[in-house]
């Protein structure tokens, strides 16, 4: 049985996502541990995520081994989340690939989340054929939707929309001075996107200490260790986005005044004098909070962070929107009828095994007979087949209505035949 914990901004306080999201690498090999098949787990900005193959475990089990493995005591969870089981899960997550419950709606970058989850869950060795098979899926229906529907353009990013919302303080993109904090894929996301709207003046800084190789790579400022807070003074546009678990960016930075001589800033930055208060904007993009809250109290200094971001993003485009989920609706089907006809395959091969079986010793006989035409083996095959076609397809359609072990017990009962034994290869089934 699939199972998804699912905790998002739409059912948990950003607080809460934050810690959720501190540690995530410990909660699949936890679920394993505890008795999953395999787990996959996704952790975003907006959202936290345990995909379990639950064979054998409980929900309770499920939800006690996320809390041992967050940190986080399971009453802090209770009303934060959503149980997604069995037939629902598929259609979930590819509602989630595809950006469909994402905070601007049809957003681009949780695809790329998506795939990395499934890609972090094999190194980790907690996948599962299912869970594989359920991820792949994933990533088709999540391609079907881009290409067919119009979603992806009635949405929009979240660096985007942080810049739009930007636009009302930015005569002239042009002279900003922008720092960016991170050197991951949002930073290069957000790099592009400020190119977009004119921004020239852009340093980067690494808290990983990436920096020289991203500025490099995208003809970029990389500011050194030494020089971080004296960019800080200096920068007017200020755009956090790394994986670190504690703030890089606090009011003690922000409030301190440092000349350029001082602290070796880049030539050509302007120069504020020690103690003069000017204008700043900070952009958290980060998940945890790259930067402390509090700056928001700093004079002269804005703090638009993922929460607020989250209150202004865009009305859907319904069109789009249920054009998109009709193709999620159709995948998830697709996704079960498939998985319904593997549930089945064992007895369906275990059936053909043994009727085939039959048949080769009942050509041998007529071969010996004198069949030297083949007419007879031609017409045995013929019958062998078409006996087959009916329980076959009954086979596939009493697993679509989830009633496949039926078909499996009615196997034994009337052949003796055990759908769990070794038999031939399922690509004998017609």
């Amino acid at each position: 049985m699939l199972l998804c914990v699912s905790a998002s901004h739409k059912t948990a306080s950003f607080e809460l996502l934050e810690r959720l999201s501190r540690h995530p690498e410990a909660v699949a090999p936890n679920l394993v541990d505890a008795g999953a098949d395999g787990a996959v787990v996704l952790a975003t900005c907006n959202r936290f995520e345990a995909y379990i193959d639950a064979d054998g475990l409980t929900q309770d089990a499920v939800l006690y081994a996320v809390a041992q493995a967050t940190g986080i005591p399971a009453s802090d969870l209770d009303g934060s989340y959503r149980l997604v089981s069995d037939r629902h899960v598929a259609e979930h997550l590819f509602a989630v690939a595809s950006g469909l419950e994402s905070v601007v709606s049809g957003e681009g970058e949780i695809a790329g989340q998506v795939r990395r989850a499934l890609s972090d869950a094999r190194e980790q060795g907690t996948t599962s054929s299912e869970l594989e098979r359920l991820f792949q899926r994933a990533s088709q229906a999540q391609r079907k939707v881009k290409n067919v529907t119009a979603l992806h353009r009635a949405g929009r990013s979240l660096v985007r929309l942080s810049l739009e919302l930007a636009d009302s303080r930015i005569a002239d993109w042009s002279t900003e001075r922008v720092l960016l904090v991170g050197t991951g894929q949002y930073a290069a996301v957000t790099l592009a996107t400020l190119r977009e709207r004119g921004a020239v003046d852009i340093s980067v800084f690494s808290p990983s200490g990436r920096a020289e190789l991203f500025a490099k790579k995208y003809g970029v400022r990389a500011v050194a260790v030494a020089d971080y807070a004296a960019m800080v003074q200096q920068s007017t546009l200020l755009i956090t986005c790394t994986a670190a678990t504690e703030p890089v960016l606090g009011p003690a930075q922000l409030s301190r005044r440092v000349n350029q001589t001082d602290a070796g800033c880049p030539v050509g930055a302007a120069t504020h004098s020690a103690g003069a208060p000017h204008s700043q904007l900070v952009i958290d993009l980060g998940m945890p909070r790259n930067v402390d809250p509090t700056v928001a109290q700093v004079e002269g200094v804005t703090l638009l962070d993922l929460e607020t971001i989250r209150l202004h993003a865009p009305l859907e485009e319904l069109h789009a929107t249920d054009a998109a989920r009709d193709v999620v609706r159709e995948a998830a089907e697709s996704f079960h009828l498939s998985g319904s006809r593997q549930s089945v395959t064992p007895a369906v091969v275990a059936l053909r095994t043994h009727i085939f079986g039959l048949l080769e010793a009942e050509i041998d006989r007529a071969r010996r007979r004198g069949d030297d035409d083949g007419l007879v083996e031609q017409a045995m095959r013929h019958l062998a087949g078409v006996l087959l076609h009916t329980p076959t397809a009954r086979a596939h359609e009493l697993a679509a209505e989830g009633r496949g072990d039926e078909f499996t017990a009615a196997l034994e009962t009337l052949y003796g035949l055990r759908a769990d034994e070794d038999r031939t290869a399922a690509s004998d089934i017609a």
